[in-house]
């Protein structure tokens, strides 16, 4: 079986994970922008990032045949720096037709604040001027409800956008319902510290359905790792479902949501109909 990582930090990972991911079937990764463990001092560090995500990470990745992906933009929680994240923002235009970009992202909201959305709003705007594709962080535990109800009113509020080329990621159980019936793709975080274990992720998907959802691992510096991505597949085996509707998760459905983009490569896997797992 085959899987992409829709959302993982290729540049805090070693060797050993991009080799456990060819191992284990994954043919594809998606890298949004992110923070780096603490707060950059000046867009020059954010061009030298932006570099090594668009240069050396797909170099890397290829050597283990994987095609590597990846989103350009200043994340929330940096994004508290009105003035810095306005020149970070000027840097992205002329990287955005670099045939590793799939868009702005991972763009969002951290703790809520004024600035953070002013921010929002001015990458959900360079999204909209250069027809990009989004990836939405939403914020953790408390504050993830109402982060989620301010990203998607400001979205839906902006008619340039087309919510099926959106996707609001770190979904949970009191926001994943937010996000689909407005119409935009949700994602799934296995990061079990602080997001979903694979048990609730497969609970999600048995409540929700799988239509319009895709799973990730978003590992990074914390306990995170590529491995919970294919336990999750595991677990939705083992609680009965088929290889074809697994294949329609972790697999064919990131294909249709990046496949918006005319520089992803990656088809769904052929000879297995749409599904979804709603009861």
């Amino acid at each position: 079986m085959k899987y992409i990582d829709p959302h993982i930090h290729c540049v805090s990972r070693t060797t050993d994970d991009y080799l456990y991911m060819a191992r284990s079937g994954v043919v594809a990764v998606s890298e949004p922008a992110f923070w780096a463990g603490y707060d950059r001092s000046s867009a020059s560090s954010f061009h030298d990032y932006f570099r090594h995500l668009i240069d050396v990470e797909p170099k890397r990745a290829a050597r283990y045949g994987i095609d590597h992906y990846s989103w350009l933009c200043i994340n929330a929680k940096e994004a508290e720096n009105v003035t810095l994240s306005r020149e970070v923002i000027a840097l992205i235009p002329p990287m955005l037709d670099n045939p590793h970009v799939l868009g702005v992202g991972e763009i969002g909201l951290n703790k809520n604040t004024r600035n953070e959305i002013t921010i929002f709003e001015e990458q959900v705007d360079l999204a909209a001027k250069y027809d990009q594709m989004i990836l939405i962080h939403t914020p953790h535990l408390e504050d993830k409800h109402k982060g989620t109800s301010i990203i998607t009113s400001i979205l839906k509020n902006d008619k340039r956008i087309k919510p099926e080329r959106v996707l609001i990621d770190h979904c949970e159980e009191h926001t994943m319902k937010m996000a689909r019936d407005n119409g935009f793709w949700a994602g799934m975080t296995i990061y079990p510290v602080s997001k979903v274990t694979p048990q609730r992720a497969v609970d999600m998907m048995e409540i929700y359905g799988t239509k319009m959802l895709c799973v990730n691992s978003a590992s990074d510096w914390g306990e995170s790792g590529p491995q919970w991505l294919t336990d999750t597949c595991l677990e939705f085996r083992r609680r009965g479902h088929t290889e074809a509707e697994a294949n329609e998760v972790f697999m064919n459905n990131p294909c249709r949501f990046f496949g918006q983009s005319p520089k992803w490569k990656l088809k769904p896997v052929e000879g297995l109909p749409p599904t979804d797992t709603h009861p």
